[in-house]
């Protein structure tokens, strides 16, 4: 944000290159190459096809404020998530800057595992770092702009977390410091297309639904009211059923 004000103070120009553009249902290009934090050069598509969705976060390790705020932001949400990182969903972080080094990746993912009471759980958030040109193809299939601001030597860029399917797909942008723990739960349950979660889960997510205005999700009222309704009518048929039963029973007594 302070960043985002200088620049604008200086050249508002300089601001549109700090936006997102969103490519829903677009397929990030999972065979780009990155090193992770213990050195080895892997494939963004190890984290994919594994039966879960993953969140991706663009951010760099060294950031003064809001990578960190957006980090922090995610980790609170996630500690809060009755689903298992690393079982249940995949948590991504690539550097936008290529000078980063896997010990600064280490350190932040230390950090923030040590925030999640999870140490022992090191393959389920994975920090990565890699070259300008792979990061450069990774931001501009999700539509993340951002900006080098060279006299500050740091990045100007959008406070914003993506879902991905376990194919890559984009499904859902989650926007700002904060991450309701609700809209993060939906948000993987979409991207997990009924692979992840219980019945209830499935349930609930039927009723509610994305709202770019809200920037959240909002209860459908159409589908809770289909809901209620198949609901009652399942009560009313077991109620009946119910009835029935005991009716042939008397029946049988009687003619006894």
């Amino acid at each position: 944000a302070y960043i985002q004000a200088q620049i604008a103070n200086q050249n508002p120009d300089e601001l549109q290159n700090i936006n997102v553009e969103e490519h829903l249902g677009q397929t990030i290009p999972v065979d780009l190459q990155f090193t992770n934090e213990q050195g080895e050069n892997i494939l963004l598509q190890r984290y994919f096809n594994q039966s879960k969705p993953v969140i991706l976060v663009l951010a760099y390790y060294e950031c003064p404020m809001l990578c960190t705020l957006v980090l922090n932001g995610l980790t609170q949400s996630v500690y809060k998530l009755n689903m298992l990182l690393g079982e249940d969903y995949q948590i991504v972080t690539v550097s936008i800057d290529p000078t980063e080094t896997k010990e600064l990746a280490a350190a932040k993912k230390q950090s923030h595992l040590k925030m999640l009471n999870q140490p022992e759980n090191p393959h389920g958030w994975v920090f990565l770092t890699g070259t300008e040109g792979n990061i450069n193809k990774l931001t501009e299939s999700v539509g993340f702009k951002y900006y080098y601001v060279e006299e500050r030597d740091e990045y100007a860029h959008p406070a914003v977390v993506m879902l991905l399917s376990e194919t890559g797909k984009i499904t859902r942008y989650l926007y700002g410091i904060e991450y309701k723990t609700n809209d993060l739960k939906l948000g993987l349950l979409e991207a997990a297309e009924g692979k992840v979660g219980s019945t209830l889960d499935k349930l609930i997510l039927y009723c509610y639904h994305y709202d770019p205005n809200a920037k959240g999700y909002v209860i459908f009222a159409s589908n809770v009211m289909k809901l209620g309704g198949a609901v009652t009518l399942l009560l009313l048929s077991a109620f009946i059923g119910l009835l029935w039963v005991k009716d042939k029973s008397r029946n049988k007594i009687g003619t006894k």
